[in-house]
């Protein structure tokens, strides 16, 4: 009698546990980066961060579960690049070089999850200085020379 009753409990857990499983797990074929600080950086010197979230859409092909837990070396590659090389812009030091991060993303996607395998890079949302106020003025771009006849 008890063994009836335990599997008659289990009938009705199980399918409201699945439920719940299911429901953490986010539809679509992208792998969400956890939001990361992004140096900017002025005549060498740190003068800034931007947090940025990032998506990368995955090709129809690819193994989502595999690659979301790939999730941490995308993350380092982001980190290690922008430390590399800054996405900082000439002209605001409270936003980012969109379209080099969007390059060197998807260069460092490809590296870790194979080629075509990542078809996208998306910036969530708007990236989110730390400062806004009390930052050096940017460099204003250089006037156009003269062409000498």
């Amino acid at each position: 009698m008890r063994t009836i009753c335990l599997i008659l409990a289990l009938l009705f857990v199980t399918p409201a546990f699945a439920a719940e499983q299911k429901a953490k797990i986010p539809e679509g074929n992208y792998v969400d980066i956890s939001p990361v600080a992004l140096p900017i950086v002025a005549d060498g010197v740190l003068v800034n961060y931007v947090f940025v979230n990032l998506r990368l859409n995955l090709s129809p092909r690819s193994d989502m579960t595999k690659l979301r837990e790939k999730e941490p070396y995308f993350r380092d590659a982001l980190v290690r690049t922008a430390y590399r090389q800054p996405f900082t812009r000439p002209d605001s030091y409270t936003k980012i070089d969109e379209k080099a991060l969007t390059t060197r993303m998807m260069a460092e996607a490809a590296r870790i999850a194979g080629p075509g395998v990542v078809v996208s890079v998306e910036i969530q949302g708007e990236p989110q200085p730390k400062r806004v106020s009390g930052l050096p003025r940017p460099h204003a771009a250089p006037p156009p020379r003269a062409l000498i006849p």
